[in-house]
């Protein structure tokens, strides 16, 4: 095994225990992935509260920086988060959850943030138009399950190796 390898191979023993959860705590589930109810998902935060804060080692990004990134990708869909106004739901189609992570090597915390989060929203994006949808609406951050509702950041737990991102959303069909 040459440097390179034997470095990345110890690299990843040490990030791998910093990624996962205590064994026997409330972690242990992963919240739904879009596509499934979030009735049938884990309850939320204790409580059902919503938190004002990011959890330990998570930090709040703009989302703006990547609603305005990745606009065409984005595009076919509207995306409302916490209580931003929008046209009046027509049709609503279902609760759902997106908890993404992607590979933060070499990637600042914002390039990670980022691009982890344009992949949850495409998959809000993905099953608003298969549900028949246009829109998501009461976008906010749900990572480990705390509800943290913020109409122009995000949560995002950014690491030497991984970041990650959730959202919860209400899928709809407005109004023209």
């Amino acid at each position: 095994m040459n440097n390179f390898g034997l470095l990345a191979f110890l690299a990843f023993l040490i990030v791998l225990p910093a990624c996962r959860a205590p064994r026997g705590s409330t972690q242990d589930a992963a919240p739904a992935s879009v596509g499934t109810d979030a009735s049938s998902a884990q309850p939320a935060a204790p409580g059902g509260s919503i938190s004002d804060q990011p959890l330990p080692g998570g930090q709040m990004m703009p989302i703006a920086d990547v609603l305005n990134k990745y606009k065409k990708e984005l595009s076919g869909v509207a995306y409302y988060f916490d209580d931003q106004p929008h046209p009046k739901v027509e049709t609503t189609l279902g609760e759902y959850v997106s908890n993404k992570k992607t590979n933060a090597l070499n990637k600042s915390a914002a390039e990670a943030c980022q691009w982890v989060a344009l992949s949850a929203l495409l998959e809000f994006r993905k099953r608003a138009i298969d549900e028949g949808g246009n829109a998501v609406v009461n976008l906010h951050s749900f990572y480990q399950k705390n509800d943290l509702s913020n109409a122009t950041q995000y949560e995002c737990h950014s690491g030497f190796a991984v970041a990650g991102v959730a959202f919860k959303g209400t899928v709809v069909k407005l109004a023209k």
